[in-house]
């Protein structure tokens, strides 16, 4: 078996993985080898942020199609060509993955080393049957996979995740989506608006990151105009019926139905890729499922030279905090025994669906009840909301009492993308309500409906006066 001595060892050739080898290598000049087991091409690239939002926007087309005759327009009937919409699919997704593909062979091959990696000790990895890589630091970026219930398995071939989905050649009939988080709604509705039937199911009332109940209750609302949303549902029985799968299920008012669909989809969440690593060799603390304990500051585990970044450690199993995780994780293995805190940035997360949903900073569920007030508004009369016949939607705000600093967001609405990094570059910077509300503001846009929302911050902050329920900046003349 080869021996190989490095300074660092980073395991996966993710987001995560990538950008750590680039902060050891380049910040410090050690020496690096980067290990992956798998096909280059990060989740995002490959089944992940881009695949979705290329079907999204196809669906976005649809969709404007449909609605065009509620402004006058009539453009005649839409005719989905499924296996175009998939052609695209695929050949911008490889694009994509190609970008990623092309950075990973300008790396020095001598860093790069194939094959799965296992701990055999803290700072000893065996790399497939071939390699023993001895190293002074270690920084674990195995990612995720998709969470499948195991119920589910009786489904057989006709069981997807999002990964499969997104190799279609051709749209299906039907599909059920179990999971009603970011990736069951985003890809649920686009097939939804594709002409796909659509049924999505949610063992609980959540949907997506929202905890704010007011939020909740709106956005429930709205998706429910369109999908057929299926919250606080039990799956009874879950079968393959042919060449479609059959789902028994029990609603929430004690209800019971039984249906067949093209295929199931998966989307109850992704674990951390950590089963196969053998952690347990490390003496690292772990948590009940497993996972290490870390500080997510450092990225450190514990006081060991074991580092963890990116949807590995299950804490924002998003691109740019993998990218943040990733940078910090590789600068301190770099540098291993001298740790320091590295740049966290403002929590955000956004959800491309309509209306979008989107949260920032502190949620409504982290907040000590009475130290903070909240700024609220409705998209139903929101001036340039109403103009795009996208009217639907509430965007609530926390600001704590005293300092008057906004603490964090969440949001179900209109171009909720563009609204949530105004709100996170303010957190970011520890803006108080006054110092946002001096900010300018133009006419006609939804950033007004913002101004609104904080305008009731403000005035809750100051007289501890209740929500208002209507405000000139809504209207479409002011």
């Amino acid at each position: 078996m080869d021996q190989m001595t490095v300074d660092v060892a980073v395991i996966g050739a993710g987001s995560a993985g990538l950008t750590a080898y680039k902060a050891a290598r380049s910040h410090h000049g050690k020496r690096v080898v980067l290990i992956e087991g798998g096909p280059y091409g990060t989740t995002c690239a490959r089944v992940g942020c881009m695949p979705s939002k290329l079907l999204i926007a196809a669906a976005e087309a649809a969709h404007g199609m449909a609605t065009a005759p509620e402004f006058g327009v009539h453009p005649g009937a839409a005719r989905i060509d499924g296996r175009a919409v998939m052609a695209r699919v695929r050949s911008e997704r490889d694009r994509f993955v190609g970008y990623v593909v092309a950075g990973v062979d300008r790396i020095d091959p001598g860093d790069l080393l194939r094959g799965c990696a296992r701990f055999l000790d803290a700072a000893r990895l065996q790399v497939g049957e071939h390699t023993i890589v001895q190293a002074r630091s270690v920084v674990v970026a195995t990612g995720s996979s998709p969470y499948i219930l195991p119920q589910l398995a009786a489904a057989g071939e006709r069981l997807v995740v999002n990964d499969d989905v997104f190799a279609w050649e051709d749209l299906p009939e039907s599909v059920a989506v179990v999971g009603t988080g970011i990736i069951g709604l985003e890809i649920g509705q686009a097939l939804q608006r594709l002409g796909v039937r659509v049924a999505l199911f949610g063992r609980g009332g959540n949907v997506a990151q929202l905890s704010d109940p007011a939020v909740l209750d709106v956005a429930t609302g709205a998706f429910r105009q369109e999908l057929d949303l299926r919250l606080n549902t039990e799956l009874l029985d879950v079968r393959r019926d042919g060449a479609q799968v059959r789902i028994r299920s029990r609603g929430a008012d004690g209800s019971e139905r039984s249906e067949s669909f093209s295929f199931l989809l998966a989307a109850a969440g992704r674990v951390p890729n950590l089963q196969a690593l053998c952690l347990e060799r490390t003496g690292i603390a772990l948590d009940t499922r497993g996972l290490p304990l870390f500080d997510p500051h450092t990225m450190q585990c514990g006081d060991s030279s074991i580092f963890i970044a990116g949807d590995a450690d299950h804490e924002r199993p998003l691109l740019h905090e993998a990218i943040d995780q990733g940078r910090i994780a590789g600068d301190n293995a770099g540098r291993y025994p001298d740790v320091r805190p590295g740049l966290r940035r403002t929590p955000l997360a956004v959800v491309f669906t309509d209306p979008q949903l989107a949260s920032v900073g502190q949620g409504w569920r982290s907040l000590r009840p009475g130290s903070f007030a909240v700024g609220a508004v409705s998209f139903d009369n929101q001036g340039r909301s109403r103009v795009m016949l996208q009217n639907r939607g509430l965007l609530r705000l926390y600001a704590e009492h005293g300092s008057g600093r906004l603490l964090g967001a969440e949001m179900a609405g209109p171009r909720a993308e563009h609204l949530a990094h105004l709100l996170a570059w303010a957190c970011h910077s520890g803006m108080t309500v006054e110092q946002m509300l001096q900010m300018p503001f133009y006419h006609p846009v939804i950033e007004e409906g913002l101004r609104s929302a904080l305008h009731d911050a403000q005035d809750k902050l100051l007289k501890g006066e209740p929500e208002i329920e209507h405000c000139t900046d809504c209207t479409p003349g002011m």
